[in-house]
């Protein structure tokens, strides 16, 4: 029965987000060419929409552990599921996202993704793809925006704590900005794959500011630790 029940509600969750969010992303596209400001507004009102659906539909709530950083900065992220991803475009304050090369295939709102702030990185693609990210990091930094990225490289079963990915530590040295580490336990109920949902809250917990300048060894492990103190191996899924 709980199960039955779970399933209604994200079927109905899928048909509220998906179907809400296509008109979205086709004014998103249309003002495009004209205002990058009111796109990044849409953006964060797509966060909000997604998290109300949530909400509503879902049962899933948001509680935010400690306090969000009003400069810029950089942002790494434990990644477990799409719950995040839009999340931090409500969370935060326009924020940059490094992300992987695959989303940019996605018609239309590839082209509405760049436009916002979007960095692709194409993790098989050497020293050109990693050239190409600094270049876009760059740029945003110059802006005065802050950076997010998941250093582990991709969305990872709850549980799991596998290593930095190689780039975090180059864009870190790059941007020269603090890192706010974010725990999260997002994969215990809303899946990075499978279609049912469940409902609870989702914890983020902000860490303790790390400053810009460290040793490559240092900030890594540090990152590391602070990214999966709610990731117990020993939670199972509702």
């Amino acid at each position: 029965m709980r199960t039955a029940l779970a399933l209604f509600r994200s079927i109905l969750f899928t048909i509220a987000f998906y179907g809400g969010s296509v008109p979205i992303v086709i004014i998103a596209f249309i003002i495009l060419p004209f205002s990058r400001h009111r796109l990044q507004g849409m953006a964060r009102a797509w966060g909000g929409y997604h998290y109300l659906c949530a909400r509503t539909f879902l049962g899933i709530r948001a509680r935010i552990d400690g306090e969000i950083p009003q400069g810029q900065v950089l942002y790494a992220i434990k990644h477990e599921s799409f719950f995040e991803t839009i999340e931090l475009l409500r969370i935060f304050n326009r924020p940059a996202v490094v992300a992987k090369i695959e989303l940019s295939r996605i018609p239309l709102w590839s082209q509405i993704a760049r436009t916002y702030g979007m960095i692709f990185i194409d993790r098989a693609g050497g020293a050109v793809a990693l050239r190409a990210m600094m270049t876009e990091v760059r740029r945003f930094v110059a802006e005065g925006r802050s950076i997010v990225i998941y250093p582990e490289g991709t969305s990872i079963p709850p549980g799991e704590q596998p290593p930095l990915q190689a780039g975090f530590a180059g864009l870190y040295k790059l941007a020269k900005l603090p890192v706010v580490p974010i725990a999260l336990d997002s994969g215990h109920l809303y899946p990075r794959r499978g279609f049912i949902k469940h409902p609870g809250v989702v914890t983020y917990k902000f860490g303790e500011i790390i400053p810009a300048g460290l040793p490559r060894e240092e900030i890594e492990a540090r990152v590391h630790a602070a990214i999966n103190v709610l990731n117990d191996p020993r939670r199972i899924s509702p």
